[in-house]
């Protein structure tokens, strides 16, 4: 069985999607390409051209599609246009490395990546993702600084994730990238050397993505989304806009109750404001419901996917604590946290190496000390705020609008946490 399945991962099947697509809303049609890349065989040289190696899972036939021709205006909204692609544009020449040649997450953990640095274009920055959500995000002042910052925040979960960087791929941050195993590897260039280096690793995907230098062009750009039911019916949406772009878009908390007025009474301050802009621009590529930690421009614990707001901010902070411990292990003893802790149970290591790591993390709470909370939805009630707040965050991000608003504003003021709204939500499904 264990044999078969390493087979089915190793297999790029066939697809029996067609080779073109029409979409017609009502007089106006979108025309759509399947891409497909000739690579040669592994075995006999002989070019072979073949598409997405599989969807989400082996046994899923998948196509990629590129929108060629058409465009389409629905009310005030026209809707991105032929000649804009960019994961869905990527030609031969582009993989500078297929590796085991693309499936699905790995096109859609790097269309993900774009997502979060579309925002980011400023500063150099890496986002490292897995199952199509961020393990960890950091900005610097080097790629180098970035990517390290990025894979530390979250090393276990980085192990065979998608990095996406918005700068020429250099020797040195090539050095450390290599030291881990990845799946894909998206730069808009790499710089004399670097190739040498990461395809060290034969199976890693190496993609150039040329276009990167041109994200901040795809911010107020809509697309057409897709929900596909299970009777084969459809719900279509645009796509989200964000709309908050610069701390002018960024408004201190305040609401009425009963008659009372209710207002954040801190400022934030600049290095603050900083965290509050970057979180805000990484939960646009975070599923929901959400809640993450960032400092110094960096994550520190990314909770996803969960259905009460208290319980994904309670599993940020354990994410938060699991991950410090880790990389404090891996710093000091070269190997991972668990791995630690089976050595200690089997008494093959001594448990005060594992106390002094654990007394650690707790002193410095995981680097939540001083770290910003991002929220993706409003706070129904103050439980989950209150979660944070007990970690010593002193800032905090989240749309605003619920009707106890003025109740998470008496918990931030209660412990001079300062909290800004940007009067939009950023759900993702």
């Amino acid at each position: 069985m264990a044999e078969d399945l390493k087979k089915m991962y190793r297999t790029v099947m066939e697809d029996h999607f067609p080779d073109s697509l029409r979409m017609s809303f009502g007089d106006q049609e979108l025309v759509y390409r399947k891409r497909a890349w000739k690579f040669p065989d592994s075995k006999t040289g002989e070019l072979i051209e073949k598409g997405l190696r599989y969807g989400e899972n082996p046994g899923q036939e998948a196509a990629l599609y590129e929108l060629v021709g058409g465009n389409l205006v629905l009310g005030d909204c026209r809707f991105i246009d032929p000649g804009n692609g960019m994961v869905s544009a990527i030609r031969e020449g582009d993989m500078l490395q297929e590796g085991k040649h693309p499936g699905k997450t790995n096109l859609t953990d790097l269309d993900n990546g774009l997502n979060i640095l579309k925002f980011m274009t400023g500063k150099p920055t890496a986002v490292i993702l897995k199952h199509n959500n961020p393990c960890g995000a950091a900005c610097s002042t080097t790629l180098t600084d970035a990517y390290h910052r990025a894979n530390r925040a979250d090393r276990i979960a980085a192990f065979g994730g998608c990095l996406v960087v918005n700068r020429p791929l250099d020797k040195e941050t090539a050095r450390l990238v290599s030291e881990n195993y990845l799946e894909v590897v998206a730069a808009p260039d790499f710089e004399e050397g670097s190739l040498e280096i990461l395809k060290k690793r034969s199976n890693l995907r190496i993609i150039q993505v040329a276009r990167i230098d041109r994200l901040a062009d795809y911010v107020s750009k809509r697309f057409v989304d897709f929900k596909s039911l299970i009777d084969g019916g459809l719900i279509v949406q645009q796509s989200s806009l964000n709309r908050v772009l610069s701390p002018n878009d960024l408004k201190l908390a305040e609401t009425t109750h009963e008659g009372k007025l209710y207002r954040i009474r801190r400022e934030p301050t600049q290095s603050e404001l900083n965290d509050l802009l970057f979180g805000w621009f990484v939960e646009q590529g975070v599923s929901s419901n959400s809640v993450l930690y960032v400092k110094d421009e960096c994550t520190v614990g990314i909770g996803t996917g969960e259905q009460d707001r208290v319980g994904v901010a309670e599993i940020a902070v354990y994410k938060a604590y699991q991950k410090y411990a880790d990389a404090l292990c891996f710093d000091r003893h070269s190997i991972p946290y668990k791995d630690l802790e089976l050595a200690i149970e089997k008494g093959a290591r001594p448990k005060e190496e594992k106390e002094a790591i654990d007394a650690e993390t707790r002193e410095a709470a995981a680097g939540l000390k001083g770290a910003t909370m991002v929220s993706d939805a409003f706070f129904p009630f103050r439980d989950g705020v209150d979660v944070g707040i007990r970690q010593g965050i002193t800032a905090v991000v989240q749309p605003g609008g619920s009707m106890r608003d003025w109740e998470i504003i008496d918990a931030c003021n209660e412990a001079d946490v300062t909290m800004v709204l940007t009067g939009q939500r950023a759900f993702k499904h």
